[in-house]
Parts: C-alpha cells; sequence; structure tokens
C-alpha cells in the first residue's frame, strides 16, 4: 500500500497515446453520418437540375412580365399625347358648333346689305371659328364630312332615311352635324342622312369612305332607328 498522498491534478490516463486515439474515434462522424439516408450524389445532382430549370423558368416569366410592362406604359403613354386633350376638344366643338349656328342665323341677303359694323362682325365670327377648328387640327382632331360617301357605322351616326332611287343605298344624302375624329378614334360621329330605295350593293365610287368599309342598306336602318 502506498503512502504517498493521491495528486487530484495528475492525469486520469497515463497513457498518453490512447487518449489521443480515442479523442479521434469520438471526433470522427459515424459511418453514413456525412450523408443523408438514401440519398446519393446522383439525386443530389438531379434535385439540383430541377431547381436550377424552376429558376430559370421563373427567371424568364419575369422578363415577360417586364417586357409586357414596357409595352403598356409606351402605349400608354402614346395614348395619353394622343387623347389627353380629347375631352377638352368635345368641349370645344361644342363652342364651334354655337359659332356655326350664329353665322347660319344670319340670312345671306342681310349679310350682303349688312352695314359696316354688323359686317365686321360677322366676319369676326367666321375667322373665330376658323382659328379654333385650325388649332384643334394641329392637335390631331380632324373634321368627318362624310357628304356623298358609303355610310360607315363607325364614324357616321344615321339619324333618317331619305327616298332617293338616284343614288346608290346606304349613301350619304344629307350632313346634319360634321363630326371629327381625334387620332384614330371618334370624338364625335357625324350625324347623317342616308339614301334609301336606290340600288344596293354600290358605293359612292367618286369619295372614298371614312375608316373601314360601309355596312348594308339594313344596318343604316338599324343605326336610324
Amino acid at each position: 500500500m502506498s503512502t504517498h498522498p493521491k495528486d487530484d491534478n495528475a492525469p486520469q490516463n497515463e497513457n498518453p497515446e490512447e487518449e489521443v486515439v480515442q479523442a479521434e474515434a469520438e471526433a470522427a462522424p459515424a459511418e453514413g453520418e456525412g450523408n443523408e439516408a438514401g440519398v446519393s450524389e446522383e439525386d443530389v445532382l438531379v434535385r439540383l437540375a430541377q431547381e436550377n430549370e424552376e429558376l430559370k423558368e421563373r427567371a424568364m416569366r419575369l422578363a415577360a412580365e417586364m417586357e409586357n410592362l414596357r409595352k403598356r406604359t409606351q402605349r400608354d403613354v402614346v395614348d395619353a399625347r394622343n387623347f389627353g386633350i380629347a375631352n377638352f376638344a368635345r368641349d370645344m366643338l361644342t363652342v364651334s358648333d354655337n359659332l356655326q349656328r350664329a353665322l347660319e342665323a344670319v340670312p345671306a341677303e342681310a349679310r350682303e346689305n349688312a352695314e359696316p359694323g354688323l359686317k365686321a362682325l360677322i366676319e369676326g365670327v367666321e375667322m373665330t371659328e376658323r382659328a379654333m377648328l385650325s388649332t384643334l387640327e394641329r392637335h390631331g382632331v380632324k373634321r368627318i364630312d362624310p357628304q356623298g360617301e358609303k355610310f360607315d357605322p363607325h364614324f357616321h351616326q344615321a339619324m333618317f332615311e331619305v327616298p332617293n332611287p338616284e343614288v346608290p343605298a346606304n349613301t350619304v344624302v344629307q350632313v346634319v352635324q360634321t363630326g371629327y375624329v381625334i387620332a384614330d378614334r371618334v370624338l364625335r360621329p357625324a350625324m347623317v342622312g342616308v339614301a334609301k330605295g336606290g340600288p344596293k350593293g354600290e358605293a359612292a365610287n367618286d369619295q372614298p369612305a371614312n375608316g373601314e368599309d360601309g355596312v348594308t342598306d339594313t344596318n343604316a336602318r338599324d343605326s336610324a332607328s
């Protein structure tokens, strides 16, 4: 029996090599721990390839959406530039109509025999109307005066029918109110009277119709009603 006191700070394992081997064994991962159970390297590659395809499809969809947004924004800018004054122009047409009615209210004979002051007033109203229409035209507003043309429901509004066998049916024979377009849109359709009773399937050939091909006299009657 040893009479030396026990040293508490002394190492428990007197063999250092055995201690190192034991530590390495504890630190080493168990067999199969570094890889998921049942998942091979090929499975991982397949999964990564699928994720790559999904990311590519998502990127393509995003690019398509951005392109659609760009086109839509560009179209909105063009529409705003072309049709931004549509409401204002429509209100100005009412003023122009009133000026025209004022001029038509003065008989031709009274205009010829009018005093200088009245003549100057009439000329001033005429100049104002022309200047207004010229200004609107500079901003893309154009008149529709379809007298003698084939009725087109896209640009004309039939108000009544006029029996007239001497002209092709569905021909505009009277313009009650001129129409206007802004760019390629109708600002106000022309109010017209159309012929009834003439040859069918013919058009007034001396002047082209506004816009697309006109319709038959049946459509003209439907629009008039």
